[in-house]
């Protein structure tokens, strides 16, 4: 593989231009945010910041990655790409309305399918899975369920200061090595831009949201990115015919979909629905454990960064070589999997925490007592929980 470096230069200057438009928006949308009341006004003692913070920043992330795609696609989109920014839209308009107005749980997951359906149809579909090709009937639904279920895990795991930004930065930064792996294929090419304009928009914004936060995401920022990456997973890792390449999408985003499976089954196994806001995310355990919050953001980077490397290998390896580091990976994250769930945990007193954004609200909560919550997801409500 020899990469041409003028296409080099491109990746590069398109992730520097999203994070230097992500960086200039967002002190202007912080002020937006106040404007139009999109404000994180601490309630209840599962948030643990103490003064009014402006959500709604994910609209720097939004325009910083939009503005670098269209200036170095030079407007040349296809069906596909077209479908994932109009989907990105309609879920972004729909995450500043959340943010401003708190919406109910139903009418989101309503329209995101709906954002979903629109990219299947474009013809963005996992329409291959371990080499064998999908029917029509299982591709769709498969792809949707896909896209749904990873813009709400990211929003799930949009509990800490930095931890949504950071991941998702980390988890793009991946698939965008993996995209390089596999130029000059003409979809991976265009993959690398959109990654690399997303990683760029994340690392721009991370500045004003690491702790201690003086703005969140919001629902517009982790549904966006979540939606981001799910699309661009299919668009182009599930695209390859690979045996092995079904888990590389899965390794990127593994703390994300181990963190919002795990939430399922242990609501649905403790009697509650899947809807119930709790603290028993993996960042609420390593907070619980004694970790500070940076140290907990700095972990779950670990973490995922572990993860990513795995992917790549995946990508870059013999079947035979990939499968037996993928396996030690289980192992091993199975391990760490039960030390941290299988070890005590003691809650921090609320006066020793660092400021942190607040904790999921679930979609039952009366008007008032849903006012200016942070979210979680449609399954969960209000989320950018912090511990």
């Amino acid at each position: 593989m020899v990469l041409d470096p003028r296409f080099l230069l491109k990746v590069g200057l398109a992730l520097l231009c999203a994070a230097a438009i992500s960086c200039a928006l967002t002190p202007l949308v912080k002020l937006l945010a106040k404007k139009v009341g999109a404000m994180d006004v601490p309630k209840d003692e599962r948030r643990m910041h103490r003064t009014p913070i402006p959500r709604m920043g994910g609209l720097a992330i939004f325009f910083g990655f939009l503005i670098s795609v269209l200036i170095f696609s030079k407007l040349k989109l296809s069906p596909e790409l077209q479908g994932i920014l109009l989907g990105a839209v309609i879920i972004v308009i729909l995450g500043v309305l959340d943010d401003i107005l708190t919406l109910r749980a139903l009418p989101k997951f309503l329209v995101q399918i709906i954002a979903a359906v629109i990219v299947v149809l474009s013809g963005c579909r996992i329409d291959h899975f371990m080499g064998l090709a999908l029917p029509d009937w299982l591709s769709y639904p498969i792809s949707v369920i896909w896209i749904v279920a990873i813009t709400n895990a990211i929003n799930f795991i949009d509990g800490l200061d930095g931890l949504a930004a950071g991941v998702s930065a980390i988890s793009a930064g991946t698939m965008l090595i993996v995209a390089l792996l596999l130029v000059p294929d003409p979809t991976a090419m265009i993959c690398a831009i959109l990654l690399a304009a997303l990683v760029g928009a994340c690392v721009g914004f991370i500045p004003y949201n690491f702790n201690p936060a003086t703005i969140f995401m919001g629902d517009t920022g982790s549904t966006f990115l979540g939606f981001m990456l799910a699309s661009i997973s299919i668009f182009g890792l599930f695209k390859t015919y690979a045996v092995i390449s079904f888990a590389v999408p899965f390794l990127v985003l593994g703390l994300p979909i181990f963190d919002i499976c795990f939430a399922v089954i242990r609501r649905v196994a403790h009697g509650q629905s899947p809807m119930h806001a709790d603290r028993g995310h993996v960042h609420h355990r390593l907070i619980d454990m004694g970790f500070s919050q940076k140290q907990a953001v700095a972990i779950s980077y670990l973490l995922s960064a572990i993860l990513g490397l795995s992917a790549v290998v995946l990508t870059d390896r013999g079947e035979i070589q990939a499968m037996i580091f993928l396996i030690a990976i289980i192992v091993v994250g199975a391990i760490g999997v039960g030390l941290i769930f299988g070890t005590h945990h003691v809650k921090k007193p609320q006066a020793e925490a660092s400021e942190a954004a607040p904790q999921e609200t679930p979609p039952e909560a009366s008007p008032e007592a849903r006012n200016d919550v942070p979210h979680e997801t449609p399954l969960e409500g209000k989320q950018n929980e912090k511990a």
